[in-house]
């Protein structure tokens, strides 16, 4: 279909490879446990938006211009750990300044973000991980035919078929971690979780820095 082959093992391979836990998943699993499943399935939407760019990007070359670049390549890496850094310091400062009973912020979302900052939150994590940009032209040219008439037209197939799927996942994540939010009502459980959150945002920031092309 559309110049591409073996359609049932990419989408295998795609599901395996949203079901790996990363930054997105961690920003959707947090913002779910944070602020409920509406913020859930915004952070979802946003991740899987980024990922219509990365398509776009690797349709038109742009992911071929990171592999090749080192400069442009360091410059979206670095953008992209500055970003988790400051959703790190986000998290450390909710963690210290988090003591309001269980029914005001997390229960009532009195001081939820917004959906469309979530949604915002969830589209640049994605997009500024040059990672997922390389992930995307190495991964989707081995399922279009060398003989396909218009490459392009199969990358966007391809892209589609994994957005879809990866927020099919993400979502699924988010109605998983929803039925379990109540243990995290409390306000010492609430800092935990934004502790670790933090944490592990911080960690995977210093990862990204030392990504290679």
């Amino acid at each position: 279909m559309f110049g591409t082959h073996d359609l049932p093992l990419f989408i295998g391979t795609a599901l395996v490879l949203n079901a790996t836990p990363g930054v997105d998943m961690l920003f959707t699993v947090s913002r779910t446990l944070q602020y409920g499943w509406r913020r859930g399935v915004a952070a979802a939407l946003g991740i899987s938006s980024g990922c219509i760019v990365h398509t776009l990007g690797a349709a038109v070359g742009l992911a071929a211009i990171l592999q090749a670049s080192a400069s442009a390549f360091t410059v979206i890496k670095w953008l992209g750990a500055a970003y988790l850094i400051w959703l790190a310091w986000g998290m450390f400062r909710a963690a210290a300044c988090d003591s309001a009973p269980a029914s005001g912020a997390v229960k009532g979302n009195l001081s939820a973000p917004s959906l469309q900052r979530v949604f915002v939150q969830g589209f640049l994590t994605n997009v500024l991980n040059p990672k997922v940009a390389l992930f995307f032209i190495a991964l989707l040219p081995q399922f279009i035919s060398i003989d396909a008439v218009n490459k392009p037209l199969a990358f966007l197939f391809l892209g589609a078929v994994f957005i879809v799927g990866g927020a099919i996942f993400l979502i699924v994540v988010v109605a998983v971690v929803h039925r379990v939010r109540n243990l995290t009502t409390a306000p010492l459980a609430r800092r935990a979780l934004n502790a670790i959150g933090g944490a592990l945002f911080a960690a995977l920031a210093v990862r990204l820095t030392h990504a290679e092309r």
